[in-house]
């Protein structure tokens, strides 16, 4: 269940840039396995109810890519993001390219962002940071105008449902 302490903090250290902070009581071990398993991303990272995530490709290593793409059961809309991980550190680090597919969504969120996620041990549960570096402070804003903080804190917890399960 999810508690006060285990909701997601957004700032923006910059104008092109959001710093996501979320403490899970999991050991980051199975949180970074979460995070890297298609079949368990594609029973978490949902966002708002009624969206499902038929397309979860990844080739985790070095130079290796990825394709998600997520779907609207209600009308069909589907949108995704593809990319390459520039980093991989097992259990502590994960940093790739993230480019923007509209599908039939539409908007547009400009060049690449490059996302950096620290998993970091905290007693018996972990941080994870997550740092957008946008390419321009207007495609930072046109993110955050999709309301993406509130879909990630959405499937945050249903991460914190899932993990239990995991063990």
């Amino acid at each position: 269940m999810t508690t006060p302490s285990n909701t997601a903090r957004v700032t923006q250290p910059g104008d092109a840039e959001i710093l996501v902070t979320r403490r899970f009581s999991a050991p980051r071990a199975l949180v970074f396995r979460a995070y890297t398993e298609p079949a368990l991303m594609q029973r978490w990272l949902l966002g708002p109810p009624g969206w499902t995530m038929p397309v979860c490709e990844m080739d985790l290593r070095v130079g290796g890519t990825y394709r998600w793409q997520w779907r609207n059961e209600a009308d069909g809309a589907i949108f995704g993001f593809h990319g390459e991980f520039l980093e991989v550190v097992t259990h502590a680090r994960l940093v790739e390219t993230q480019i923007y597919d509209p599908g039939t969504m539409g908007g547009e969120m400009g060049p690449p962002s490059t996302v950096t996620i620290d998993f970091a041990e905290d007693g018996s549960g972990t941080i994870l940071t997550t740092r957008i570096a946008f390419a321009s402070p207007e495609a930072c804003r046109a993110a955050l105008e999709t309301g993406m903080t509130d879909g990630m804190e959405q499937s945050y917890r249903q991460l914190d449902r899932l993990i239990p399960g995991m063990s």
